[in-house]
C-alpha cells in the first residue's frame, strides 16, 4: 500500500490515519460511483458541479456537450474532483462522537480532451459498461454526428488521494454507562425494482453493477 501522498495538495492532514494513496484503493472507490463533484474556478466565481463519471485504467473520464462552458473551462485551468460513499452512521452515547464511515476520493488536475475518435467511442462504451455490464453490445451505438457533439474529458490519477473510515463507536470510557444504543447502522446504495419502457424487452438483474445488485 502507498503511504507517501502523491503532492503536497493530496496529503490528508486532518486525521491522517484515513489517507490512503495506492491506486488500487483508489480506482475501487471511482468504480463503485455513478456522479462526481467537479470543483473549479471561473471568472470571479468558484463552481462544484456534479456530473457522470467512470474510470479506465489510470484515468477519470467525463463527457458533455461541445459548447459546454464546463467543458472548455476544465480543459483550461486545474480542478479539484470528488466522490463520496457514505456506508453508515455511527452512533456514539454522546453527541460529540457521533460519526459516519465512508470512503472518498479527491483527485487533482487538469482535464484533456479526448478527441480521436476510436479513443472516444472506446470510452463512451466503457461508460455504458460501467453503468450496465454488457448492455454496449446490445443497443445502438452514438452516430458520427453524436459523437461529434460530444466532448469526452479524461483526467489522470497520479494526483489522488482516498480517504476512509470503516470502523465502529470511538466512546470515551467515561460516557460507556450511557443507557443508550451505541453502534453501526449500515447503509449502502441499491438499486429497486426495474421500471420497464413500453414494448421493451425482458430485464435481467445481471445488466447492472454488481456493487447494485449485491
Amino acid at each position: 500500500m502507498q503511504h507517501t501522498a502523491p503532492s503536497l495538495r493530496t496529503r490528508v492532514r486532518r486525521k491522517p490515519q484515513r489517507g490512503h494513496y495506492d491506486p488500487a484503493t483508489i480506482a475501487a472507490i471511482i468504480d463503485t460511483a455513478l456522479i462526481c463533484q467537479i470543483a473549479f474556478n471561473q471568472g470571479d466565481s468558484v463552481h462544484c458541479l456534479p456530473t457522470a463519471c467512470w474510470r479506465v485504467g489510470d484515468a477519470l473520464y467525463i463527457h458533455g456537450a461541445n459548447n459546454s462552458r464546463l467543458t472548455q473551462t476544465l480543459l483550461d485551468s486545474d480542478c479539484s474532483v470528488c466522490i463520496a460513499h457514505v456506508d453508515g452512521l455511527v452512533m456514539a452515547r454522546s453527541a460529540f462522537h457521533h460519526s459516519m464511515n465512508f470512503r472518498s476520493v479527491v483527485i487533482y488536475g487538469r482535464f484533456v480532451a479526448v478527441n480521436a475518435p476510436d479513443e472516444k467511442k472506446t470510452a463512451l462504451t466503457a461508460f455504458v459498461e460501467h453503468v450496465s455490464p454488457g448492455r454496449a453490445a446490445l443497443v445502438r451505438p452514438p452516430s458520427d454526428a453524436e459523437l461529434a457533439g460530444t466532448a469526452v474529458l479524461r483526467l489522470a490519477l497520479n494526483e489522488a488521494a482516498a480517504k476512509i473510515r470503516n470502523w465502529g463507536v470511538e466512546d470515551d470510557a467515561t460516557d460507556l454507562d450511557i443507557p443508550v444504543w451505541a453502534g453501526v447502522v449500515p447503509l449502502r446504495q441499491h438499486a429497486g425494482q426495474p421500471e420497464s419502457d413500453a414494448g421493451a424487452a425482458e430485464f435481467t438483474p445481471t445488466a447492472l453493477p454488481e456493487w447494485l445488485i449485491s
